[in-house]
C-alpha cells in the first residue's frame, strides 16, 4: 500500500501543479502541444482537438508542452500568435506562476474537505479546568460558554481559537452557570511556544478542555467514608441513589443532592485479567458492584457556595476525589519504583509544588535533573529522590461527549482551511529561510523520494486526514520551491521575465541555455544530496535487511 499512497501523492500534485499552467495557456490562447503526467514510456494517449494527454510510466514529474518558436520547427503564420512567446509579458509571467500558485492555493481544498467533515463539534462547555491557570476559580467544569468578548460562541473549537488570539489580553466570557447568567473576565496567559524551526509564537491559553472527566474516583485516606464503604481508587461509578452520572461532575451533583443521607452507589472496579492474550497486552475487567456510603457532616463554617467550593466540600466529606494523580501502573525498576512509589499512592507534590494536574507535573518533570516526589499512600505520607525519566501513568478517563451539530460547516470548514493553509505556508517559508540563513543544514532539511515514500506510507496508514494534511504541506512544498529563482525551475522563468522587464527586451537564447544548464546541474546536486540524506537515514535498516538475506 505504501506505493499506492506514493503514487497517489506525487501524481495528484504533479497533476494539480501542471494543471495551472495548463489552464491559463488555454484561457490566453496559447496553442497546448502536450499535456503530460509522469516521465518516460506512455501507457496512456488521448488525442484530443490539439493537445495529446498522457501519462507516463514514471510518476515523477509531469510538464506541459506549449508551442514554442525555440523548440518547435517552422511555424504555420496562423499558430504564431498562439506561441507562448507571442504573449505579452504580463500573460507569461501568469502562465508560468499559475503552476507554483496552484500549488500553494490547492490545499485550502485539502484542508476544506476534511473540516467539512466534522459534521459534529465539542459544545462550549467547560469540562475541565487546569489548576493554577488563569480560569482557575473564575470558571467552572459545566459553565456553558455563550460568548466571548461580545461574540457568540456555538462550539469549543470558536472559544480556542479566538482565546488563542488574545495572549496576555483580558477576555471576558458571558456563561451559564446553573441557569444563571454571569460575566467573567479572565487575564489570558501568554504562552510563548516555539513552534516549526523554533519560531515563537505569542498563544493565549486560559487552561480549560472541553471534555469531562469520567466518574473515576481516587480514595486516598483508609480512615474516610468512602474507605469503610469498600469504595477503592479508580472505581468508577455508574450511579448514586439510581441516578446515573457519567461524568464527575454527575457524580459531584448526585452526592450533593444527598444532604448527608446515606448514600447506594453503584460502581465498576478494574479486576485484571492474568495473560488474558498470552502476556501481550495487560486487560482488566470492570466488575459491577454496590456500596453504602454515610458522608460526614457538613461544616458550618463553610459558608462559599461557588461551584468549586461546593464540589470540594462534597468530595472531601465523602473521602474521595478524581483519580487524576493517583498512579495506576509504575513500571518495576523505573527511578520512580526505586524511590519507593508504587501503583495506588496518590502523588501530592515534586519538588516542593503542590500538583493536581497530571500533564503539568510531567512537564515539570522533563527537566533533567534529580527531583523528590511526595505521595500518600492509605494517607500515610511518603517521598523519594529519583533522577531518571518518569515513565508512571494514571488513569483519568474522559466521558463520552454530547457533541452538537456544525450548523455552518462549510464557512466553519473554509475558515479553518485558509487558517491551516497560511500556517503551513508560514512553516514551510520559515524553514527555507532557514536553510538559506545556515541555521538549518541541508543534511536535516531536504529528503528525497526514498523518504517521501515513507512519509506517504505513513500518513495514509493512519487514515485520510493525516494523508490530506501531509499532501497539503508537501503540496506547499512543491509549490514555493518551484518559486526559487533557479534556471529550469518555474521562479528561473520569473527571473529571466523580470529581467526582460527591466532591459525592455529578453535575453539572449545562448544565454538561456547557459543558465538553463547552470540550474539543472543545481538540481542534479540538489538530487544526489537528497538520496545521500535519505540512505543515511534508512542505513540501518538497510544494514540489518542485507545481514538477514546473507544469513
Amino acid at each position: 500500500m505504501n506505493l499506492v499512497y506514493f503514487i497517489l501523492l506525487v501524481s495528484v500534485l504533479v497533476f494539480v501543479h501542471e494543471l495551472g499552467h495548463f489552464t491559463l495557456a488555454k484561457i490566453f490562447g496559447v496553442k497546448v502541444l502536450t499535456f503530460s503526467l509522469g516521465f518516460g514510456p506512455k501507457i496512456i494517449r488521448i488525442h484530443g482537438k490539439e493537445t495529446e494527454y498522457c501519462v507516463g510510466v514514471l510518476p515523477f514529474g509531469g510538464f506541459v508542452n506549449m508551442l514554442e518558436e525555440a523548440k518547435a520547427g517552422p511555424i504555420p503564420p496562423e499558430d504564431r500568435p498562439r506561441t507562448f512567446e507571442a504573449q505579452s509579458l504580463w500573460k507569461r509571467i501568469a502562465i508560468v506562476l499559475a503552476g507554483p500558485a496552484m500549488n500553494v492555493v490547492f490545499p485550502i481544498a485539502l484542508y476544506t474537505s476534511v473540516f467539512y467533515g466534522e459534521r459534529e463539534l465539542s459544545p462550549p462547555t467547560v469540562g475541565v479546568v487546569l489548576p493554577g491557570m488563569p480560569a482557575d476559580g473564575k470558571l467552572a467544569p459545566g459553565d456553558r460558554i455563550v460568548s466571548v468578548d461580545g461574540k457568540n460562541v456555538d462550539n469549543f473549537n470558536d472559544v480556542q481559537r479566538y482565546v488563542a488570539k488574545r495572549a496576555g489580553k483580558p477576555v471576558r466570557f458571558t456563561i451559564d452557570r446553573d441557569g444563571h447568567v454571569l460575566d467573567v473576565t479572565v487575564n489570558a496567559a501568554d504562552d510563548l511556544e516555539a513552534r516549526e524551526m523554533d519560531t515563537p509564537e505569542h498563544v493565549g491559553r486560559i487552561g480549560i478542555e472541553p471534555g469531562f472527566l469520567a466518574p473515576v474516583i481516587g480514595v486516598p485516606r483508609a480512615d474516610s467514608p468512602a474507605y469503610r464503604a469498600g469504595l477503592r481508587s479508580f472505581d468508577r461509578v455508574t450511579s448514586v441513589n439510581g441516578r446515573r452520572t457519567e461524568r464527575m461532575i454527575d457524580l459531584i451533583d448526585a452526592l450533593a443532592a444527598s444532604r448527608g443521607d446515606t448514600l447506594v452507589i453503584a460502581y465498576r472496579r478494574p479486576q485484571a485479567i492474568p495473560e488474558a492474550t498470552g502476556g501481550l497486552v495487560d486487560l482488566a475487567l470492570l466488575e459491577p458492584q454496590v456500596a453504602t456510603l454515610t458522608p460526614l457532616p457538613r461544616s458550618g463554617s463553610n459558608k462559599d457556595e461557588s461551584s468549586p467550593a461546593r464540589a470540594a466540600d462534597v468530595l472531601a466529606r465523602m473521602g474521595i476525589e478524581s483519580s487524576e494523580m493517583f498512579a495506576v501502573f509504575v513500571p518495576e525498576g523505573s527511578g520512580e519504583w526505586k524511590a519507593g512509589l508504587r501503583a495506588g499512592d496518590r502523588i501530592t507534590s515534586v519538588d516542593g509544588i503542590g500538583e493536581t494536574n497530571w500533564q503539568t507535573m510531567l512537564a515539570h518533570l522533563r527537566v533533567a535533573r534529580a527531583h523528590e516526589i511526595q505521595w500518600t499512600r492509605d494517607g500515610e505520607p511518603m517521598a523519594g529522590t529519583f533522577r531518571s525519566a518518569f515513565r508512571a501513568a494514571h488513569w483519568a478517563p474522559y466521558a463520552p461527549e454530547h457533541l452538537v451539530p456544525n450548523d455552518s460547516r462549510f464557512s466553519y470548514a473554509l475558515a479553518r482551511g485558509f487558517e491551516e493553509t497560511g500556517r503551513a505556508i508560514r512553516a514551510v517559508s520559515i524553514g527555507m529561510l532557514r536553510i538559506v540563513q545556515g541555521r538549518v543544514s541541508l543534511s536535516e532539511s531536504v529528503s528525497g523520494p526514498v523518504a517521501l515514500y515513507d512519509i506517504a506510507g505513513q500518513a495514509g496508514a493512519k487514515g485520510t486526514s493525516s494523508f490530506v494534511s501531509v499532501m497539503a504541506v508537501i503540496s506547499i512544498n512543491l509549490g514555493l520551491i518551484n518559486l526559487l529563482p533557479i534556471p529550469v525551475l518555474d521562479g528561473g522563468h520569473l527571473a529571466f521575465f523580470l529581467i526582460e522587464a527591466i532591459r525592455r527586451r529578453a535575453l539572449a537564447r545562448r544565454t538561456r541555455e547557459i543558465a538553463s544548464l547552470i540550474g539543472v546541474t543545481m538540481l542534479v546536486v540538489l538530487m544526489a544530496i537528497a538520496f545521500k540524506n535519505d540512505v543515511q537515514r534508512r542505513w540501518g535498516d538497510i544494514v540489518s535487511q542485507a545481514h538477514e538475506l546473507w544469513s
